[in-house]
């Protein structure tokens, strides 16, 4: 008898463990930002408005990004053919294109002087040893909802010697 209850509390306890998923998320229960591939602005028609916010470390570019999702096209867009919204901080801007139909058709982003992810800090540091990442301009650009540019522009300097670099947000130096 004491061996069937023993199987039994086992068998009970292994079930309510498998029958829990794990999901990653905050305290409160929603799930992390950082998990959603795109987000689908507005339904213009049978198509879709897509905009993959960038992940970027700057907190400034976040915020503008959360609020161009926020932002409530309406009916502006009526009676135009292109219909451009435009938003900007200290940092940067964002200018986005609608078409006549209110879908997304185009993002471009630059910032200036935005925190750098750590992959591209390392890869400068240890490209360029001694030079130091005096200015950065950050370029992220969609067309109908695929990224076609994410790239920054660093100005280095070492002594009175100063560079222009581009890299990617991986660390990939492409210009030089």
């Amino acid at each position: 008898m004491r061996l069937i209850s023993i199987i039994l509390f086992f068998l009970v306890v292994n079930t309510f463990s498998y029958s829990q998923s794990k999901m990653n998320s905050s305290s409160n229960g929603n799930v992390d930002v950082d998990e959603l591939p795109a987000v689908v602005i507005k339904s213009a028609g049978k198509d879709f408005s897509v905009y993959l916010p960038d992940r970027n470390p700057d907190s400034s570019v976040r915020k503008l990004q959360d609020n161009f999702i926020a932002y409530d096209l309406g009916k502006d867009y009526e009676g135009y053919e292109l219909y451009l919204v435009t938003m900007q901080l200290e940092k940067g801007s964002l200018a986005a294109t609608y078409n006549e139909n209110g879908k997304l058709i185009s993002v471009v982003e630059v910032y200036k002087n935005v925190k750098l992810p750590s992959a591209v800090i390392y890869s400068v540091y240890k490209a360029f040893p001694g030079w130091e990442i005096i200015n950065d301009k950050f370029l992220y650009t969609q067309e109908d909802g695929d990224v076609t540019k994410k790239e920054y522009t660093l100005k280095i300097k070492k002594d009175k010697e100063t560079k222009k670099l581009v890299v990617n947000p991986n660390g990939e130096i492409l210009k030089s």
